[in-house]
Order: C-alpha cells, then sequence, then structure tokens
C-alpha cells in the first residue's frame, strides 16, 4: 500500500466514544461542545450529559484523537474509563473530591462569616481575624480556585464564556479588590475577601449538588450491572477453564449450563436445551435448540446442557452490534436543550457586558464632571459580577431534579437525566415493548384446564427446569390441585427441551410437545391448533399411548396495561406497540389493548429507526422497554424507560429505570416530570427576580460588592425554599 493511500485510509471517517467526568450543567456540555467542534479535523461533536459521554466523527487520524482527549483535559474535565463499572467507580471518586473541596470552602466561609461580623460590630479582634481570613482566603484561591481559574483559561483561549469564566472574573477580582483594601480605606478588605470566598464556596456547593444527581443514579445502575456476568467456561486442552468473554476467540468451545446466559454468537456442538431469546429477539416463549442450532448471545439456557462453537468474537456478537446501533441512536437522537441552556447562552456574555459598561460609564462620567471616582467604578463592575453569578441559575434544575427525583424514587423510579424531566411535558407517543413489558414475559397456562389433565402434567412437570414446565405447576399450585408423591414417580426421563415422561401407579405418562409425543407415537387430532388461543403454544399430556389433553400456554398481559394505556390516551398521549414478537401476536395484543398502530417482527435497528420517523412528525417520543433489542429505540427515544430486570444494555441507554417493575410507572413519571418542570421554572424565575433587580442596582455603583454577595445568597436559598418548602406543608407536593 502506498503511503498516500495509508495516509487516507487513516483519515478516513471515523467516530469516538468518550466518557468524561467533571461536567456539572449544562454549561459545561455546551462549553465542551463547542470546544471540541473547534478542534482542526472534528466533523462532529454531540456531549450527553446524562451519561457523561462524547460522540464524536472525526478524520480518524490518530493526531487529531490525541488533540480531542488533550482539548477535554485543558477544560478541566477527566477522561474515564470507558470500561462502564469502572466508570460508576471514578465518578464516585469525583463526587468525594468534590465533598472534601465544600466542606473546606464551608468552613473558610464560616471563618469569613465571622471576620465581617467582627468588623461591623467593631470587635477587637477585627485586626486579627483579618489577617487569617486573608490567608485563608488566598488558600482557597490557590488550591480550589486554581482548578477553576484554569478552566475558565482554557475556555477563554477558546473563545468560550462560561461559568468558569464568570466566577473567574468574579473571586479573583474581588480578592484583589480586598488586597487593595488592605492599603486603601475606601476598599472593605473583610468584605471583599468575604466575597470571594463565597462565590467559590456557592461555586462548589452547585457543583457537588450537580455531580450527586447523576453520581447518585449511577450507583443504583452500577448495581444492577455488578449483576451480569462477564466470564464463561471455555473447553481447552481438554479441560473447562472460566475466561472473561472478551478473551474468547471464534472456533472455541463453550459450555452452557441450565440457567445460565450464552456469552457469544455461536451453533450448537452438543447437547439439547430449551433458549429463552426473548430479551434478544422479542419472542417469550423458548426456543429448542439442538446440535446445528445457532445461538444468541445473551439468550438464557433454561433447561438442559449446551455445547456451543462460536461463530464471532465479542467485538462482533449480537450484543456488540445492538451497542453499535445505540451509539448511532445516540449521534442521532434530538438535541434536547434545556430551559436553563437557552438562557445561559447569552447570560454570561451580558452580564460581563454590564460590568464593563459600569466600569466604563463611571470612569468615563467621572471625567466628563472633571472627578474621576475609580472606586466607584471598581465597587458597579465587581457587584455586578458578583450579583450576576449564576449559582441560583445554575441551581434551579439540579434542585428540580433532585426533588424530581425524590418523588419518582418513591414510586420506584430511578431517573437519570435532567434532560428527561425537561422533555417529559412535551411526550406525546408511548412506543412500548412487548415481551416483558406489556406482558409478564413468562409463560403461562391460558384457557381453561380440566383438573385432572394438569395434576397429572404437574406430577411429572415439577421435575424439570424448563420454563413451561414451571408454568404448569405453578397452574396446578395456584388450584391446589394434589399432585402425586414424588417417591411414586419411577422412571423419571426428561428429553430437554421437548418433553418429559414416567410411570405413575404403573402407567406411563408422557408431557410434552406435539413433536415429543408423535415420535412416541402418540396421534393428536388435525384441529389442534385451532382450539389454541392466540400467541400460545400446547403442551400434550398421553397415558399409555392415548392422548389425554392439551395443555395451551402462553405470555400473559399484565393486569395494568390496559389501564395504563387508557390513562396516557386521557392526557392526549398516544400508546403505539413494537416488538420483535411476530406480527399476529403483536396485532392481537394492540386489538386487546386498544392500542391502534403497532408494528410486529421490528429488529432492533427497525424500532430505532421508527422512533425516528415519529420524531421527524414532530412527535416528542418516548420509549418502554427491556431487551437488548430495545436498547438502540431507548437511546433513540426523547425519553428511555427500562425494567430493573431488563439486560445491562437497555438500562444503561434508558434515562429513567423503574425499580419495581410497575407498568404504572409509565404516567406517574410523566406527571413528575411536569411538575418538575414547573418547579424548574419557578426557581428560574425566582432566580432572574433576583438578578433582574440585583444587576441593574449594583451597576449604579451604591451596592457594595458584600451586600451583592448577599443578595445572591438570598436567591439561593429562595430557590431551596422553592424547591423543598412545600414538603414542610403537608398535602403541598
Amino acid at each position: 500500500m502506498s503511503a498516500v493511500a495509508s495516509a487516507a485510509k487513516a483519515r478516513s471517517p471515523a467516530r469516538l466514544q468518550i466518557a468524561i467526568g467533571g461536567m456539572q450543567c449544562s454549561f459545561c456540555r455546551q462549553s465542551v461542545e463547542r470546544a471540541l467542534q473547534r478542534v482542526p479535523g472534528v466533523t462532529s461533536a454531540s456531549v450527553n450529559l446524562a451519561h457523561e459521554e462524547a460522540l464524536i466523527g472525526y478524520d480518524g487520524a490518530a493526531a487529531t484523537s490525541a488533540r480531542i482527549n488533550e482539548t477535554l483535559r485543558s477544560l478541566g474535565y477527566t477522561i474515564r474509563d470507558r470500561d462502564r463499572l469502572r466508570s460508576f467507580i471514578e465518578a464516585e471518586e469525583e463526587l468525594d473530591q468534590e465533598r472534601r473541596w465544600l466542606l473546606v470552602a464551608a468552613l473558610v466561609s464560616g471563618v469569613g462569616l465571622t471576620m465581617m461580623a467582627s468588623e461591623w460590630l467593631g470587635l477587637p479582634i477585627a485586626g486579627p481575624w483579618l489577617g487569617v481570613a486573608m490567608a485563608l482566603g488566598a488558600a482557597l484561591m490557590l488550591f480550589l480556585g486554581r482548578r477553576f481559574l484554569s478552566m475558565a483559561l482554557a475556555a477563554l483561549r477558546r473563545g468560550i464564556l462560561n461559568q468558569h469564566v464568570l466566577l473567574t472574573f468574579s473571586a479573583l477580582g474581588a480578592f484583589v479588590a480586598g488586597l487593595i483594601g488592605l492599603f486603601h480605606p475606601a476598599f472593605p478588605a473583610a468584605d471583599f475577601f468575604g466575597a470571594a470566598v463565597f462565590l467559590m464556596t456557592y461555586h462548589s456547593l452547585s457543583s457537588y449538588v450537580a455531580g450527586l444527581v447523576r453520581t447518585r443514579a449511577s450507583q443504583a445502575v452500577r448495581k444492577l450491572l455488578e449483576l451480569q456476568p462477564a466470564t464463561a467456561r471455555v473447553i481447552r486442552n481438554g479441560a473447562e477453564i472460566e475466561v472473561p468473554v472478551a478473551e474468547i476467540a471464534v472456533g472455541e468451545s463453550v459450555r452452557i449450563r441450565p440457567g445460565e446466559r450464552i456469552p457469544l454468537d455461536g451453533e450448537v456442538i452438543d447437547g439439547e436445551a430449551a433458549v429463552d431469546e426473548s430479551m434478544v429477539t422479542g419472542e417469550p416463549l423458548p426456543v429448542i435448540k439442538t446440535p446445528g442450532s445457532a445461538v444468541i448471545g445473551g439468550s438464557l439456557n433454561t433447561d438442559g446442557t449446551l455445547l456451543t462453537r462460536v461463530a464471532r468474537p465479542a467485538g462482533e456478537s449480537f450484543v456488540a452490534r445492538v451497542a453499535r446501533e445505540v451509539e448511532a441512536a445516540k449521534a442521532l437522537k434530538p438535541a434536547i436543550l434545556v430551559l436553563v441552556e437557552r438562557i445561559l447562552l447569552i447570560y454570561v456574555p451580558t452580564v460581563l457586558a454590564i460590568a464593563a459598561a459600569a466600569f466604563l460609564g463611571w470612569i468615563i462620567a467621572g471625567a466628563a464632571f472633571g472627578e474621576s471616582d475609580t472606586t466607584r467604578a471598581v465597587f458597579a463592575a465587581l457587584s455586578v459580577l458578583v450579583m450576576g453569578y449564576p449559582c441560583a441559575l445554575g441551581m434551579a434544575t439540579p434542585l428540580a431534579l433532585i426533588r424530581g427525583g425524590g418523588e419518582a424514587a418513591r414510586r420506584g423510579i430511578l431517573v437519570r437525566s435532567a434532560e428527561a424531566f425537561q422533555t417529559l411535558k412535551d411526550v406525546r407517543a408511548v412506543v412500548f415493548d412487548k415481551t416483558g413489558t406489556l406482558t409478564q414475559g413468562r409463560p403461562k397456562v391460558l384457557g381453561v384446564v380440566p383438573d385432572e389433565l394438569l395434576s397429572a402434567a404437574a406430577s411429572l412437570e415439577r421435575f424439570s427446569r424448563h420454563p413451561l414446565a414451571k408454568a404448569i405447576v405453578q397452574a396446578a399450585q395456584a388450584r391446589d390441585l394434589p399432585l402425586i408423591a414424588a417417591e411414586a414417580v419411577g422412571e423419571f426421563k426428561e428429553s430437554p427441551g421437548r418433553g418429559v415422561s414416567g410411570l405413575i401407579d404403573g402407567t406411563r405418562i408422557l408431557v410434552g410437545s406435539a413433536r415429543f409425543l408423535v415420535d412416541h407415537g402418540i396421534i393428536l387430532p388435525t384441529d389442534a391448533s385451532q382450539a389454541l388461543p392466540e400467541a400460545a403454544t400446547l403442551v400434550g399430556v398421553a397415558r399409555d399411548k392415548h392422548l389425554l389433553g392439551l395443555i395451551p400456554l402462553g405470555d400473559e398481559v399484565r393486569s395494568d396495561a390496559e389501564r395504563v394505556i387508557r390513562s396516557l390516551a386521557a392526557r392526549g398521549i398516544e400508546a403505539i406497540l413494537v416488538t420483535g414478537d411476530n406480527r399476529r401476536a403483536a396485532e392481537t395484543l394492540a386489538t386487546q389493548l386498544g392500542i391502534a398502530r403497532c408494528r410486529g417482527e421490528a429488529l432492533p435497528a427497525d424500532k430505532a429507526t421508527y422512533l425516528r420517523e415519529l420524531q421527524a412528525q414532530g412527535l416528542r417520543v418516548m420509549m418502554v422497554g427491556d431487551g437488548i433489542n430495545d436498547a438502540p429505540a431507548l437511546m433513540q427515544a426523547n425519553v428511555g424507560i427500562a425494567f430493573d430486570a431488563g439486560t445491562d444494555i437497555a438500562i444503561e441507554s434508558a434515562d429513567a429505570v423503574v425499580m419495581n417493575h410497575a407498568l404504572t410507572a409509565v404516567p406517574d413519571l410523566l406527571d413528575i416530570g411536569r411538575r418538575s418542570y414547573t418547579k424548574t421554572a419557578q426557581n428560574l424565575a425566582v432566580a432572574f427576580a433576583f438578578n433582574g433587580i440585583g444587576i441593574p442596582i449594583a451597576a449604579s455603583g451604591l451596592l457594595q460588592p458584600v451586600w451583592a454577595m448577599a443578595a445572591m445568597a438570598a436567591s439561593v436559598s429562595a430557590v431551596l425554599l422553592n424547591s423543598f418548602g412545600g414538603r414542610l406543608v403537608k398535602g403541598v407536593r
């Protein structure tokens, strides 16, 4: 290959997915996106604040990838391990660091407040306190402030005005004014030092609150992901050893025992078992796997032992391909511009402009009247910067999310995304998966089955691990039917995935599939399928070569499904069914629940594509599912909801996780989201009321920075009170 061709190949379009640590709010998302988009070679950059990831399109050059990493680090953010569990641990460590900084800043603020009070009251200890406070303030600026200063400088170099820039101008300006005050009586040193310290403390508080919101949600998800196995049993040199799934090569043999998940795509070379593929394909009933059958990684071996030959490596497995679909969905997901982000786009430049105008205005006015008033000009500029610091604005959304998140948690819903709360009020369509979402996701006896038939079948099936056997036994137990004593059952034999047989009172009893019965010489009626309810399977029971009867089984609709669909309709929200299950099953369920639109036999990419079609029509869409095949759609949806019993990739793709598997969580979350948005809007109104009144007063030069600091503290307190004060009154939400 020529050097030119090699260079062209190296620079072919590529995507880079990076886990980012240290992001606090929508301002950070803006800063990261704008900085990355200015890196030479980068074609696109999309940052997901909820998942703390960036998906970057670039020219594929190694140098460009290195510049991307360098840019993120220079902005003050960290690049986390792509392993999700390790990333969660790093997030916890970052939160602990933020907590320590907040405690230190709070301690220094306490000293600063004592110092200012001593000076105001004229106490004799005011002089010594001033020296201590100055030293503590300098230490806080040197250590805590250094991080924010470096982030501000990195943003300014790229022409980005964010909260770090405003903090640096405000806190550093106040600290310098405090130093001037040591020699100039017109500058109250104690007040300026106090303002600098309080600004740093409030910024640390805002950073900690934002981190707490994300990390606590991630912690719960981490506990769910830790339940997923990462190893498999491989046959090497005649011995069975356990190795990480990522290290298994194509062509190697893997043994899967009953109750274990199939680690990788492959082919059965020995054994027979029923495999539950519902998490992958949406089909609720197990599929019989025999030598030569293909198996899908992520599916569950319900009975029997299988020996499979790996057909694809971990990076090319079905799950890996779905993961790539998730990334594509993330890139194509409509951007959600949260309410506070719309405001902050122009807020910081406006505050900086007003501060500069106030300073220059007083200088020019003083020169015009022959009296320079530099002191008032400095006071005006610093007061505007302090009053304009967006602490209350930055905390408005996280506090509303904490409140809404707490309300959701009491209903068993874990919300991971502030953007989700922003969007819930606009949702006009909810797309449901079928298996495990609108249905129970496990087989159950349907219709009316005679007690004698069910009792005879359950007496044998209780010795089997097959899901259909368990369903038959559970149905018999629910009716309190008597079962033949275990010791009275002889010569029990199971054909994995097909059926069981045994002697009861010297009579041979067979329970199993139609094929199993036919293989044993049992004649089935030709019209048996006509008596079968829609979307069910048959288990036959025979005694001494004579058919006793058929037991229909299927996936039962959840008891709360119809009520939830009606509840959504009452809110003006359309319910849509999209499933990987067969078309007939989908249409039957849709008719039963009153769902007008449905699609069956949908592949993972089909589901995400369908959601994009709905979004192109102007609809905000919620997706509810729990399978691997739902993951791309969960990510593509404006709001994705997964159940805690779902697969790890589905949980990771969702904006909210239902911990109690209650379908009623869907309308509950919609209501909570609307209330949370209202609370966010109220918080922003409160913050702007203080800023809108305070900034013009501060620009007059009549307001000292310490009183601007007090007004900012009052605005934060008002936002806190609005977010949580109602809980003090019984019945107020």
